[in-house]
């Protein structure tokens, strides 16, 4: 037997099984979608035209300067609700800075989700009360995380399952491969929600990676990748639900590559004109996720228009909602600044603590 025969070089797992299809998964518009739960369709309609109208009133509030900042997520809509209704309530969510809807459709206060985008706070609601991580906004750091956890929880005996959220640039940070690869030898309860949009800022997908898509790189790993059209709310929530319960039952992590488009910019503070043509956001606007499902729902008699009123004036609730309290001035302890910063606060700390009481106090007295 020679040195290469040996069984510690050879491949632990067939290649053939993790590869995902060459087209995206689609079920709205295929007659698969005659078996879809009309009650699951009308949850996932209302979640998506509420998400829509967060995304204008959280838009207009930074050109009101209440918000420093807002990623929007229009025209991905269906990724953000489909990943928080694919979970149970003790599952967590981890959440990159672009999945506010994500975070609401899972529970969390409108407002408090905007925390973290209004500076007052890294962020707004209790992580642990919720199960959702922090919004983070390094790329891809929220991946080790997720896969930690969801390994503690696996040795601990805890039937919890991990789903973190990233973006296509955030498959070429070291986070990425690093979490990948954890999970996949460890077998984590993790499932891995790649939202494909197109665009790392400024900068098309095919300047980023080489590969076939962005499920593929789940081979490299040893787990299976699945490729779905992430405007496809129905087959976006379908192949993540398998996933988690995949993984939840011992089956270990799953990559899922959501083919979608930023129909925004970047953020508020980015002019997409210069990198990308209106022809091009224009094709992608044809396919939009509210309305390929309210098509669905039309064609199959689930849908009328006074429910279609019903979703749209309880959305505009929603907004009148968010834009009264957002407008109210928060009430900021600047002493704030030195909380949660470590367990025990440093001498330094202590300092500048103790220096900022003296200049506060001596305003007032002024």
């Amino acid at each position: 037997m020679t040195v290469l025969d040996t069984p510690a070089w050879r491949p632990r797992t067939d290649a053939a099984p993790l590869l995902p299809d060459p087209e995206p998964y689609r079920l709205l518009g295929t007659p698969a979608a005659a078996d879809l739960d009309p009650a699951l369709l009308g949850r996932l309609y209302g979640q998506l035209v509420r998400g829509r109208r967060y995304n204008a009133q959280a838009t207009a509030l930074t050109k009101q300067g209440r918000l420093a900042v807002y990623p929007s997520s229009t025209g991905q809509e269906a990724c953000e609700i489909a990943a928080a209704l694919a979970l149970r309530p003790r599952d967590w969510l981890f959440p990159s800075y672009r999945d506010t809807l994500a975070v609401v459709a899972r529970g969390v206060d409108p407002v408090e989700a905007l925390t973290l985008l209004r500076g007052d706070w890294h962020t707004g609601y209790d992580p642990r009360e919720h199960r959702i991580a922090p919004l983070s906004t390094p790329l891809a750091t929220q991946l080790p995380h997720a896969v930690g956890l969801a390994h503690a929880a696996r040795l601990s005996g805890d039937p919890v399952a991990a789903l973190a959220m990233v973006g296509d640039g955030g498959t070429s940070e070291g986070d990425f491969h690093e979490a990948l690869n954890f999970a996949a030898v460890w077998q984590a309860p993790v499932v891995f929600l790649v939202q494909n949009n197109g665009f790392a800022i400024s900068v098309p997908l095919a300047k980023q990676t080489a590969a076939p898509t962005l499920a593929h790189k789940a081979v490299g790993y040893g787990m299976p990748g699945r490729l779905v059209d992430g405007n496809d709310v129905a087959a976006v929530h379908q192949v993540l639900g398998e996933a988690v319960e995949r993984a939840r039952e011992g089956g270990g992590p799953t990559l899922v590559e959501a083919v979608t488009y930023r129909i925004d910019a970047h953020t508020n503070a980015d002019d997409a004109t210069r990198y990308r043509e209106e022809s091009e956001v224009a094709a992608w606007r044809a396919h939009d996720p509210v309305e390929l499902l309210e098509r669905e729902l039309t064609a199959r008699g689930l849908l009328d228009d006074a429910a279609r009123q019903r979703a749209l004036d309880e959305a505009e609730a929603m907004a009148a909602d968010l834009r009264e309290r957002m407008h109210e001035d928060p009430k900021l302890d600047p002493a704030e600044l030195f909380e949660h910063v470590y367990a025990e606060p440093t001498p330094q700390l202590r300092e500048q603590a103790a220096q900022l009481r003296a200049e506060l106090e001596a305003e007032r007295q002024s």
